[in-house]
C-alpha cells in the first residue's frame, strides 16, 4: 500500500493534514475527496483501488469516517506514529476554532455569523465531492455488477435509507455473487472489520465531574454510525432528554459551531465540553469522542492490504466500496440542491468544477477563493 507503513518522515504527513484540518469544510464527502485528491492523485501515496479500499472499510466503522480516512492514510505511511500524527493534525483545527466558538458563545451568548463564509465555500465542496465520485467511481465500478449495486445504492440512499445498511447490504451481495466463483475450501480470510463494544455512560442528572463526561462522550465515538450528522440524534437523545445537561437550543447552536468550523463535525464535542465543565471538559470530550477511532482506524490500515488476498473478503469490500461512492454521490446530489441556490452559487460551483477536472487547481486554493467571494457577496449583498 504505497510506500510500507514505518518508512516515511512524520513531517509530509502533518504539514498536509494540519492544512486539510484548516480548510477541509463541507463534511466527510468532501473531506474524502480532499484527500483522495492529495494522497493518491498529487502525491501518489497509493492507487485508487487502495485509497477505495481505506474509505469502504472505514465507513463500515462507526465514529467519523473522513477522520478514520485520514488516520489510515497516516498509517500507510509512517505506521502508528503516521497514524497519530494525521489524527491530531486533522483533528485539532476543528477543536480548537470550535472552542474559540464555545468561548465566544459564553461570554457573548450567540455565535458568530460564519453565513458569507458557507455560501462561497460550500459550491467548491459540491465540485469537489463531483470530481472523487468521477474519478474513484471509474474505479469502483468497473465492472457491470458494481456499477449496478452503485446505482441500487444510490437510489436507496436517495429515498432515505440507512447508510450503514446500504454499506453492508452491497457488500453481502456481493460476496454471495462470487461465493460460486471461489474455488472450494478457500478461506474467507478476513470476513470483517472488528468494532469496539459500547461503553456505559452516566447516569447523573448533571456533570458532577469529568468522569462522567468522558464516558458519555467514549460511547458516544463507538455507537455512532453513518455520518457527523447522525451524532446529533445521540447528543439530543443523551445530553438533553436523558441527562438533561443541556437544553436543545444549546444543543443546536453547538451543532451549528461544527459545521460552521472545517474538519470533523465532531468536533462539536469541544462546544459541548466547554458549555458543561469549561476548558477541562472541552479537552475531555474532544479526547474521548475521537479515542476509538485511533484504535479502530490503525486495524484498518494493518488489515485492509490482506483483505484483497481473499476473493471473498475481496469482493465484500468491492461491494462496499461501490457503496461508498453512490453515498458519496447522493450526498452532491444533497448538498447542490442547499447549496446551488442562485446565479452566483452555480457559477462558483461549475468554475470550480471546470478548474479542478480540465487544469488540475489546488483545492485549498479554491476553497480560499470561495470564502473570500462568498464574504464579499454577503457584504455589498
Amino acid at each position: 500500500m504505497g510506500n510500507r507503513a514505518g518508512n516515511s518522515p512524520p513531517g509530509e504527513i502533518w504539514r498536509l493534514f494540519l492544512r486539510l484540518g484548516l480548510t477541509a469544510f463541507g463534511g466527510p464527502a468532501a473531506h474524502i475527496g480532499l484527500m483522495e485528491r492529495e494522497a493518491v492523485e498529487r502525491r501518489g501515496w497509493m492507487s485508487r483501488t487502495q485509497f477505495l479500499d481505506l474509505v469502504g472499510a472505514c465507513n463500515l466503522l462507526p465514529g467519523p469516517s473522513s477522520t478514520q480516512v485520514a488516520m489510515a492514510l497516516g498509517y500507510s505511511r509512517a505506521g502508528w506514529l503516521g497514524l497519530l500524527v494525521a489524527g491530531v493534525c486533522f483533528i485539532l483545527p476543528a477543536s480548537l476554532m470550535t472552542l474559540a466558538l464555545a468561548w465566544a458563545y459564553v461570554r457573548y451568548g450567540s455565535l458568530p455569523s460564519a453565513q458569507g463564509l458557507l455560501y462561497g465555500i460550500k459550491p467548491v465542496m459540491v465540485a469537489i465531492i463531483a470530481q472523487a465520485v468521477w474519478r474513484l467511481g471509474r474505479r469502483a465500478f468497473r465492472r457491470w455488477q458494481l456499477a449496478l449495486a452503485g446505482l441500487a445504492c444510490f437510489a436507496a440512499a436517495l429515498a432515505g435509507a440507512p447508510p450503514i445498511a446500504v454499506l453492508f447490504a452491497a457488500g453481502g451481495l456481493t460476496l454471495l455473487a462470487e461465493w460460486p466463483h471461489s474455488r472450494p475450501g478457500a478461506a474467507m480470510g478476513i470476513a470483517g472489520l472488528p468494532m469496539a463494544a459500547g461503553s456505559g455512560a452516566a447516569g447523573a442528572a448533571g456533570v458532577t465531574g469529568l468522569t462522567p463526561l468522558f464516558l458519555v462522550f467514549l460511547k458516544l465515538g463507538v455507537v455512532v454510525f453513518g455520518s457527523g450528522y447522525v451524532l446529533v440524534a445521540f447528543l439530543k437523545d443523551d445530553l438533553v432528554d436523558r441527562l438533561h445537561w443541556i437544553t436543545t437550543p444549546q444543543l443546536l447552536d453547538a451543532v451549528t459551531a461544527g459545521q460552521v468550523t472545517p474538519g470533523p463535525v465532531f468536533a462539536t464535542a469541544a462546544f459541548l465540553g466547554y458549555l458543561l465543565r469549561g476548558w477541562a471538559g472541552a479537552a475531555v470530550a474532544t479526547v474521548a469522542i475521537f479515542l476509538p477511532s485511533f484504535v479502530m482506524a490503525g486495524l484498518v490500515g494493518a488489515l485492509a492490504g490482506r483483505i484483497r488476498k481473499s476473493p471473498l473478503a475481496a469482493a465484500f469490500l468491492d461491494g462496499v466500496n461501490a457503496a461508498a461512492v453512490a453515498l458519496m454521490a447522493a450526498v452532491a446530489i444533497s448538498l447542490g440542491r442547499a447549496t446551488l441556490v442562485d446565479d452566483w452559487t452555480w457559477a462558483l460551483g461549475l468554475v470550480s468544477a471546470a478548474l479542478l477536472l480540465r487544469y488540475r487547481v489546488n483545492a485549498t486554493w479554491l476553497i480560499l477563493g470561495g470564502a473570500a467571494l462568498g464574504l464579499l457577496l454577503r457584504r455589498v449583498g
